[in-house]
């Protein structure tokens, strides 16, 4: 059976052969981190590393999204499966398990009534009419929403718009807590709450503290931030999620290959705290895209390209 990725390594730790394969392969990771690429023997030796674990569950280990030491298992899925990243940005596989299904993700209109069942009149108005403001009333309704939400919300905002004294790293770590220990019934409402009008479009648009979180002074290549991102493995591990959940299929009548919305989405979600944060580029639209520019990309400017339309001309997304 399909083991995390921990349980794997201490499995294959204690077996002499699986140990000696696996610190190969642990090496063979470190020197991909450096600048100079492998030679061609290095490169074949790291192959026959990865092919001599077979079908042990090291090679077939996955992680779970909310999971405790999750960049540690992370970490080994990449150890066992560095040969993906060659020489593309193309990740192949999510190290995540089974994603989200559609059934899971149907708004349970019921329940939200109910939950706001014990609220006055004046506040329900304001909430028929943005629905985005309801979202938040829900949130309120939670206490570990309410603080995460407050938590990330205070990090973000200060010094907002000034990338002196913004802390992004904090900023994006504040995000992630939020979106992966809040139960998804509130999270994903707040993040994809139909909007309208624009009142109600910028406060989704507003939703990740976008000054802190996602504006620059300056729009970096889209080149420079996937590095950024291909360097982290919470990111590399996001990315390839959303490789795999929102890739599109232009012959098919919903645009995805996989035709699950819902993974689409919660790959989106698991975004949003990383170097490569989305976010709606307006008011008025659902579009999204990064903030980043495909301009003097040289000989790379297909791929710088190809980067940017993962999220901004994405018909599964």
């Amino acid at each position: 059976p399909r083991s995390d990725c921990i349980t794997a390594e201490q499995l294959c730790l204690s077996d002499p052969a699986c140990n000696v394969t696996y610190r190969t392969l642990e090496d063979c990771a470190l020197a991909k981190t450096r600048v100079l690429p492998l030679d061609h023997d290095s490169r074949v030796r790291c192959l026959n590393a990865e092919l001599t674990l077979g079908n042990s569950s090291l090679l077939h280990c996955k992680c779970h999204r909310r999971m405790k030491r999750q960049e540690h298992c992370l970490r080994v899925f990449w150890t066992v499966h560095s040969s993906m990243t060659d020489g593309y940005f193309n990740l192949e596989t999510s190290p995540y398990e089974n994603p989200a299904n559609e059934e899971h993700w149907k708004t349970d209109y019921n329940k939200l009534a109910a939950l706001l069942s014990g609220k006055d009149c004046s506040q329900l108005a304001g909430d028929a009419t943005n629905p985005c403001l309801k979202a938040t009333h829900v949130c309120n309704l939670s206490k570990k929403c309410v603080r995460l939400r407050t938590e990330y919300a205070s990090i973000c905002t200060k010094g907002a718009g000034s990338e002196d004294t913004c802390d992004r790293r904090k900023c994006h770590r504040g995000l992630r807590n939020f979106f992966e220990k809040v139960s998804e019934d509130f999270t994903r409402r707040i993040l994809f709450c139909p909007c309208q009008d624009e009142l109600c479009g910028e406060r989704r648009r507003k939703t990740i503290v976008p000054d802190c979180s996602f504006h620059s002074n300056t729009k970096p290549n889209c080149l420079w931030l996937l590095d950024s991102c291909l360097e982290d493995h919470i990111c590399k591990s996001r990315l390839a999620d959303f490789q795999q959940n929102c890739q599109p299929a232009d012959m098919s009548p919903d645009g995805c290959s996989q035709h699950n919305h819902a993974a689409c989405l919660q790959a989106y979600m698991g975004m949003i705290g990383t170097p490569m944060t989305p976010n709606y580029v307006s008011n008025s639209s659902v579009e999204v895209s990064l903030w980043c520019t495909c301009e003097s990309s040289g000989n790379q400017k297909e791929k710088c390209d190809q980067i940017l339309g993962m999220f901004e001309s994405n018909r599964c997304l």
